[in-house]
This record gives structure tokens, sequence and C-alpha cells, in this order.
């Protein structure tokens, strides 16, 4: 005969509690009872029911639970170490910049330094070659994950903006004795050009279809700076045409150690019809030399943007964090390399007819509130009825906005300029009038900002550079006055 239990146990108050009443063997009131397996009998004291449960399927239960339990806390497991790899995973990304005389090399260099320096999983390693166009071939490569171009360079599918890095204009310098006076003139004529590859190689030819002109016009060679500068020197070549940032001290030593002089390109606006990615720009007076100023008048240019793009296939996360730390600690990356200080984010205007990288993206709408997708039938209602208006007021915003940026890039290339002069500078005398000029602009930033001629932003980023040089005045005249002291004692 089978048995019949009581569960051994105690007593426990509360609702609904299924409790074990004492040990007591049963014989069962059924008859063919040995055919049942063993049970035990639970009492309900809030409800006085009892209730049988069958001991083998309990004990199958319980047997199966411990497998069921380890597989768990075997995923868990997985699943945390690969949320540990994850945080702890370093990144290698390859930055294609351009030759190491340039600007793009030692801008990406700074570039690494700060990212590894805010983000040690992030390292970024820069390489040299001739220009963007290589960089571009690279990118879709996957030789390299990042490149710096110029936008006026030719897309690649696999290409993202990230940001606008700073402007570069074109520079046509021509020797006093070729008798260049415009464009026109280089029929004829022999020109040193970058290296194919280069965004300046294509920029040329860009600008001479333009204006009419064809290979078989004039003889060019493609060079490096080195080598362009040497040819220029000895007359063996008639003029120069490098993209280069406003203020180059490759372009200023240049002209003071030769007879070299700049050429206007006053057909900008035209180029941008058909290339809407050029603008119509100017090399300010003074740029390369104040007393007598070099040029001895604004001279018209053409303006591209350098860029920094990514492959689109980049982590988004990694992106993001690239984004995040370009703008967030654009002071130490000024500090490094003072043309960051005209880092902004791409706009209509800056970019190569590529959507930005869904990582800069995300950066770029972080501060989206998410109120606006809660309420998204509510907008498109709104949106709707005041689309004509909101159009007629964005425009004009665009203009002021737009407006306000050129307004402070001027102040910018200022500052950069008066960077160049106070290095250059060989008495304290100089030093302190560059000094009373620096306090000067920045007087009339001061009277712009409050005047709304920029904005807050333009002169948050006006503040990194004027710092910059009144640092380096200060490291200027200090050095100066310590060489004269220097000297006095001998």
């Amino acid at each position: 005969m089978g048995n019949w239990e009581w569960g051994m146990g105690h007593r426990e108050w509360g609702m609904g509690h299924w409790e074990w009443g004492p040990r007591r063997a049963l014989t069962p009131p059924l008859s063919g009872a040995s055919n049942f397996p063993s049970l035990l009998l639970i009492f309900n004291y809030n409800t006085c029911n009892f209730a049988i449960i069958d001991r083998v399927s309990t004990s199958m239960q319980s047997k199966l639970l411990l497998p069921v339990a380890l597989l768990s806390f075997v995923l868990i497991g997985a699943f945390g170490w690969k949320l540990h790899q994850d945080k702890e995973r370093v990144y290698q990304l390859t930055l294609a910049t351009g030759t190491k005389t340039g600007n793009y090399y030692p801008f990406g260099q700074a570039l690494a330094d700060v990212v590894v320096k805010h983000n040690p999983r992030i390292r970024i390693q820069v390489i040299e070659t001739q220009g963007a166009e290589e960089n571009m071939r690279k990118l879709e490569s996957n030789e390299a994950q990042l490149a710096i171009v110029q936008n006026d360079t030719a897309a690649v599918p696999s290409a993202r903006v990230i940001a606008s890095l700073f402007k570069e204009v074109f520079h046509l310098i021509v020797s006093e004795q070729s008798g260049i006076k415009s464009i026109s003139d280089l029929k004829g004529k022999h020109i040193a050009l970058m290296a194919r590859g280069s965004g300046s190689y294509s920029s040329f030819w860009l600008m001479s279809e333009h204006y009419g002109l064809k290979e078989t016009d004039f003889m060019f060679t493609p060079n490096s700076w080195t080598e362009a500068s040497k040819l220029f020197s000895n007359g063996e070549v008639d003029a120069i045409f490098r993209v280069l940032p406003p203020g180059s001290d490759l372009v200023r030593n240049l002209l003071q150690n030769t007879q070299g002089k700049l050429v206007q390109i006053d057909q900008g606006s035209a180029m941008k019809i058909k290339l809407p990615y050029l603008e119509a720009d100017m090399i300010p007076k003074g740029t390369y030399k104040a007393d007598p100023a070099v040029p001895d008048a604004d001279l018209a240019t053409v303006g591209v943007q350098a860029t920094l793009l990514a492959r689109k296939d980049v982590d988004p996360e990694i992106v993001r964090e690239i984004t995040r730390i370009v703008f967030e600690y654009r002071r130490n990356l000024v500090a490094a390399n003072s043309l960051a200080a005209m880092i902004s984010q791409p706009g209509a205007n800056g970019g190569l007819a590529l959507p930005l990288h869904e990582g800069a993206q995300a950066y770029y709408d972080r501060e989206k509130p998410d109120f606006w997708a809660a309420n998204s039938d509510l907008m498109a209602l709104y949106l709707s009825i005041g689309t004509l208006f909101a159009s007629w007021v964005w425009q004009l915003r665009s203009r002021f906005v737009e407006k306000q940026k050129n307004q402070a890039d001027q102040f910018n290339l200022a500052i950069l300029s008066l960077i160049q002069k106070i290095r250059q500078a060989k008495t304290s005398h100089e030093i302190h009038f560059l000094q009373e000029e620096l306090f000067e602009i920045f007087n009339q930033v001061i009277v712009d900002l409050d005047e709304d001629r920029i904005d807050s932003d333009s002169f948050q980023s006006f503040t990194f550079t004027w710092e910059t040089a009144i640092r380096i005045a200060r490291e200027r005249e200090k050095m100066l006055r310590e060489l004269r002291l220097a000297s006095d004692s001998v």
C-alpha cells in the first residue's frame, strides 16, 4: 500500500500561503491506493483548503531547475563579458592627411593627440599622402577610415562628413618679371603645381577650365612646395599655384624672400554657379606683410573648406565620440594648431554633396528634445499651417547667421595674421604694438557681440584664438627679454 504523508514544516501567517502540516501516516481511503506515488498534502490557513502535490513531479522540476539556472548564469556571464570587452576595446583608425610640409598632416597629428588624450580607447594613426584625391581613394579602399580633404574634391560613395575644419583659399603667386597680371596671362608660362592626387592640383584645373585654359596653353610641373619654391627663386618657373589657409607661413616666407606677388582670382561667384561648394573669398590687405602691405589691397580669390570625413561603416559611437572631443575640447586643439579655431558643424555650403556620418549627426542632434517625437502629429499640423511663414523666417535667419559667421571669421583671420607677426617680432616695442592691435580687435569684437553682429558661439571661438595670441605674445616678449639680458651680460 502506498503512503499518504503530511508535509513536515511550520506555520506562517499571510494571505494565500500554503503551509506544511505535521507529519502523519495515513491510509488512503481509495481502493487501489498502492498504485499512487507518494504525495504531499498542503493546507492553506486562509482558505482552509487542502492541496495534493505529486512528489515525483516536484522532484523532476527541481532536477530541471539546476541546469536552467546554470545556463542562465552562463548566458549572463557571457553577456557581461561581452559588454566589458566592448567597453575596454581599443579602436585603431587611420587618418589620411597630406604632405608633412603642408597643413593637413600637422593638423591631423594634433587631432590624433587630443582624441587619444581624452579617450585612450581611440587611437588614430596619421599617414602622409599626396593630398585630397589620394585620401578619397584610401577612404574608398578602406586603407584609411578617416580623411581630411578639400570640399571641391570628387566624392566617393563610402565617404561621410564629420566636421568642417578650416578655410583655404586659392593662391596664385607669380614672379615680377613674368608679366602675369591675370589668369589669362598664364598662357605660354611655366607653372609649378602640387603633385597629382592633391586637392590643389585638381583645384587648379577647375579654375583653368572656368577661364578657358587648356593643358596645351602652358607648361606645368607637379612639385613639392620645397621644390617649387626653389624653382621659383631660380626663375625656372613663372608661377606657383596652391590652395592654403590665408596667412600661410609657406606663402609668407616665399613672398618675403623673392620678388613674388599674388594675382587675384576674381570670378569666384561665377565659378560657384557650376561648382556650388566653392565660395568667392578674399585675402585681406596686409595678410602677409603689414608695411608695406602684402597684398596692398583686399585680394579677390576663391575659397574652399578643409573637411574631416569618415567611412560610413565606422562605428557610429566612435565617430560621435571623435566629434564630441573635437568640439568640446577645441581649446586643446587650438593650442596645438591654431587652424582649429575655425572648426564648425557642416552647413549647407560646407559639404561635398555627402550626408553627415550617423555618429556625427547623433552628436549634433544630442540636445533635440523628445517632445517633438511625442507630439509629432500636432507638430505636423502646426508645420503644415506655418510652412510658408517658417520658410521666410528661416531664410532671414540663415542670412543673419551667415553674416555673423563671416564677421567672426574675419576677426579670426586677423588674429592668425597677428600671431605670425608676433612670432617674427624682433623687439619688445613690436610686441607691445601688436598687443595693442590685439586689444583693439578684442574691443571691436565686444562691440559687435553687443550689437549682434556676431553670436556667442563665434565669440567663444574667437576667444580661443585671441587667448592663444596673447599667450604667444607674452612668451615671445619673455624670450626677447632673456636674449637681451644674456647679450648685455656678455
